[in-house]
């Protein structure tokens, strides 16, 4: 099995009680993401155990405009889409910059589509307890995307700035980062959060520093955790990152994938997000 494209960040599920993935590439040159005949799929989780090979020859392009490119800015984009495009507006990183309900943005029915919408504050159990933000329709792709093996959903706003309010506040007293080599090898700490103890905390802190907000806060008998599995073999013991701008080609055993995180044999990851715009022969060997 073989296909060919540009790589996009990979679709997820959750199947029989795992997250299922699969590999999306797509063709630019019949318009990134608007030809289901443009778009490839590998049902990627079903390749745990195989032999797979991944290739790179220096060709981009970009994941919105379809733009052939020599290199790619953010995650995927051309340069004027880097630029100007509301996908990588400085909200996506700071959502509490985000102007979507004042009716601005660098692109204003997409700001409205996709910001000025219910969003979720969540904690989730990566590495260590962290805050973050999502629109409430991502919930739990959002989740599964960082590589969380538990999530609740803690707040919930009717448009992206105010969730981001909150998770300001919240970074007093929990990270908002994920320890992706901590994640990829299960460090995640074994002792369980105590939901309603974390929720007072957050409600105390709120108080303080931004008291209308704590009317958006669950109550400790409305959270409703979720326990994440992945599909791997087993953890690697030690990892290291692949680049494929730099070492093109990638030929080993698929171990497991969590996150948006390819795990080979020998502990070589590959952040296939981080390689969107590129484009990619997949091969299954021998299969």
């Amino acid at each position: 099995m073989e296909a060919t494209g540009i790589a996009v960040k990979m679709p997820v599920r959750i199947e029989s009680g795992q997250v299922a993935y699969e590999m999306r590439l797509e063709d630019p040159r019949s318009g990134v993401g608007t030809s289901p005949a443009a778009v490839r799929t590998l049902p990627i989780s079903t390749f745990l155990g195989k032999p797979l090979r991944l290739e790179h020859r220096g060709e981009y392009a970009c994941v919105r405009c379809g733009t052939a490119l020599k290199k790619v800015f953010g995650e995927g984009f051309c340069y004027p889409c880097f630029r100007n495009a509301p996908e990588a507006a400085e909200c996506i990183v700071k959502p509490e910059l985000c102007e979507a309900h004042l009716g601005r943005g660098r692109d204003v029915q997409w700001e409205e589509d996709h910001h000025n919408q219910p969003h979720a504050v969540y904690f989730a159990r990566s590495s260590a307890l962290k805050v973050g933000v999502t629109r409430l329709t991502q919930v739990p792709v959002r989740w599964i995307d960082q590589g969380a093996s538990w999530a609740v959903v803690i707040a919930r706003v009717p448009y992206r700035q105010l969730a981001g309010r909150i998770e300001v506040a919240m970074k007093a007293l929990y990270t908002d980062r994920t320890a992706w080599q901590r994640m990829l090898k299960d460090e995640t700490p074994a002792d369980p959060v105590d939901l309603a103890v974390e929720l007072q905390r957050v409600r105390e802190l709120l108080a303080d520093c931004e008291p209308e907000l704590t009317e958006y806060l669950v109550q400790p008998g409305q959270a409703e955790p979720l326990t994440i599995s992945y599909p791997v073999i087993a953890p690697p013991e030690k990892v290291k990152s692949v680049n494929l701008a730099k070492t093109p080609l990638v030929e080993s055993i698929l171990q497991g994938i969590r996150g948006q995180y390819l795990i080979f044999e020998g502990g070589a990851v590959l952040n296939v997000r981080r390689h969107s715009g590129f484009r990619l022969r997949i091969s299954v060997l021998g299969g």
